[in-house]
């Protein structure tokens, strides 16, 4: 992890991590049915260093989910109107209403990670949302929102390696930014920020859940495990569904299948 930067990464075999996997599938269903049913407000934090595997693992979340219950929300930098606003007003509009689970890749501690360390935000700002954060997710709370924060974790060598293999597949390619560089560069400055970060914010109404996120496939396992603990839910029973039978023919004649406009079949 970011503290043992020589701790080798422990393995899970492709196999038993798409069983595995395809479990945890079973128990966010239900757990999507009970937020549904038990309306219910589910926000879920993802923060990290850059290629510790957070989008994969939301991915993972999401894939079996409605994505009218299980939404996620990946904000681009703040635009001229918004720098002008009180700092968590456009994180707000995303919270989630009633029977729905919010899943926050990046959030608003990008004060206290890339605006503290690339100075894009002036110290008093920076002070002043260190002092209001535990502050405003009490509010949260105290509101009914169910409010879950994880910090991925990953080596220098690992995230090096990573970052190597996004230059060289050009499919991912696009995953490298300038910033991803710059954090690079300040992996010392990103440390303390983030160790001041968690100084401030790891409160016991509000606590950071770490992952150790050095394997990519053990990290999402273990990460929407936790998920599922954090939310004891009761399991409830869908309604029986009985396939109705096809309706009669009424002799209405279609339009012939040469008229429309089929794609060729390549594959």
């Amino acid at each position: 992890m970011e503290g043992h930067p020589g701790t080798e990464p422990r393995k899970i075999t492709k196999k038993r991590y798409g069983k595995e996997l395809a479990a945890l599938h079973v128990r966010l269903v239900k757990l999507q049915r009970y937020i549904r049913a038990e309306d219910l407000k589910v926000c879920v934090l993802f923060e990290g260093r850059d290629a510790a595997g957070k989008g994969g693992t939301i991915k993972r979340i999401t894939q079996p989910l409605n994505p009218r219950v299980c939404r996620v929300v990946a904000l681009d930098k703040p635009d001229d109107r918004q720098k002008t606003q009180w700092y968590f007003q456009r994180y707000v509009a995303h919270l989630p209403a009633a029977g729905e689970m919010m899943l926050f890749d990046r959030s608003w501690y990008n004060r206290a990670g890339v605006e503290r360390v690339m100075g894009f935000c002036t110290r008093a700002e920076y002070m002043e949302f260190l002092r209001t954060c535990p502050a405003f997710e009490n509010m949260l709370i105290d509101s009914g929102i169910h409010l879950i924060k994880y910090w991925f974790s990953v080596s220098a060598e690992e995230q090096e390696r990573r970052f190597q293999r996004r230059i060289d597949d050009p499919t991912r390619r696009w995953k490298i930014s300038p910033m991803d560089l710059q954090s690079r560069l300040r992996w010392s400055d990103y440390s303390q920020a983030k160790d001041q970060m968690m100084l401030y914010t790891d409160t016991p109404k509000s606590p950071w859940f770490v992952v150790n996120a050095n394997n990519k496939r053990l990290a999402r396992l273990n990460c929407i495990h936790h998920l599922l603990s954090r939310l004891p839910f009761e399991e409830i029973q869908p309604p029986p569904i009985e396939l109705p039978a096809l309706q009669p023919d009424t002799g209405y004649v279609r339009t012939p299948l040469e008229a429309q406009h089929f794609i060729p079949e390549i594959y």
